[in-house]
């Protein structure tokens, strides 16, 4: 069982940054691949970044250049550096830990880019 928590949401403006922090419990958490995800209001749930226990990144198309993920496995904790946010960023952003059929979820943090 892994326990997530996110933190670091809010409000920024357009070309704001801001970053997400994801705490997961348990002594394995090195294992597991480690996603952010975000789902707006009425639009469906999307991947956003993940980032394999090898370290190995991957990031939807409309991130690319601004998002970086990252993971301290040391301190069992995974982040998203928000770069360059815009509007259309706006969502609860969700992490996600995984492995084989098992997947954990926290319960989100709120992102609204607005001025």
């Amino acid at each position: 069982q892994v326990q997530l928590v996110e933190s670091g949401g809010g409000l920024v403006q357009p070309g704001g940054s801001l970053r997400l922090s994801c705490a997961a419990s348990g002594s394995r958490f090195r294992i597991y691949a480690m996603g952010w995800y975000r789902q707006a209001p009425g639009k469906q749930r999307e991947v956003v970044a993940t980032i394999t226990s090898g370290g190995s990144t991957n990031y939807a198309d409309s991130v690319k250049g601004r998002f970086t993920i990252s993971r301290d496995n040391a301190k069992n904790m995974v982040y998203l550096q928000m770069n360059l946010l815009k509007p259309e960023d706006t969502a609860v952003y969700c992490c996600k830990a995984s492995i084989a059929t098992l997947a954990y979820w926290g319960q989100g943090t709120q992102v609204t880019v607005s001025s």
